[in-house]
């Protein structure tokens, strides 16, 4: 049996463990955005969607199980090989939409307003998993249609915690946080939703518009505040 693969440290988990290293050697104390438990990775979250095993069976055929394309930052999260075409109000379609695994309890679609502008939606701004009163839409994958009642939503903006992180920055799950983003285009995001569990890894999620507006990079500066 080969052994499994695994993917290298995430760019700012070696950045972190560097400067531990240096500031360690110097003798000195790190500051307090250096000296956080865990790195902090912030990430554009583009178009995508999660769906049930049901609604892939439906797209893909019976007993049809998501392949891995790309595995996340957050542990057992990936990019699918398989993607779906999205067909909004007046007929308008996205092509390609990535499907994130594993598979999930409920069918919900996060778009950028920008997409839903494009595709005629009026979507709300909701936290994951929250789609009561939402829009619904027809997916087509290789094997059929599947139509959704609801869920479709802009994802608020969210930073995923684990116990350690937030004490660390003194919050608890519910809480909301600010992420300051340096460099030319350089913004405050406000309103940025805590997620705590266990399992999490430090990150922040913005959809595309977000990123683009401050041409996150990935080496531009960012911090949490509470």
């Amino acid at each position: 049996m080969s052994a499994a693969i695994q993917s290298p440290p995430h760019r700012a988990v070696i950045e972190h463990l560097v400067r531990q290293s240096v500031y360690s050697r110097l003798g000195r104390a790190l500051p307090r955005t250096a000296a956080s438990p865990n790195p902090l990775v912030v990430n554009v979250s583009a178009r995508h969607c999660h769906l049930t095993q049901a609604a892939v069976e439906a797209l893909f055929g019976p007993g049809h199980q998501l392949g891995v394309h790309k595995w996340l930052y957050q542990e057992g999260q990936f990019a699918a090989k398989e993607s779906v075409t999205l067909i909004g109000p007046r007929s308008r379609v996205i092509s390609n939409l990535r499907i994130l695994g594993p598979c999930r309890t409920l069918n919900q679609i996060e778009l950028a307003y920008t997409d839903a502008i494009a595709l005629g939606f009026d979507i709300p701004l909701r936290p994951s998993g929250s789609i009561q009163g939402t829009p619904g839409c027809m997916l087509m994958g290789p094997n059929g249609f599947f139509e959704m009642e609801r869920g479709v939503i802009r994802a608020l903006r969210h930073v995923h915690l684990g116990p350690q992180d937030a004490d660390y920055y003194g919050v608890k799950h519910g809480d909301e946080m600010g992420l300051k983003i340096g460099g030319p285009c350089g913004l405050t995001l406000d309103r940025m939703l805590c997620r705590v569990d266990k399992s999490f890894k430090l990150e922040v999620h913005i959809d595309t518009d977000e990123g683009n507006a401050c041409n996150l990079q990935p080496d531009t500066s960012c911090e949490l505040s509470k």
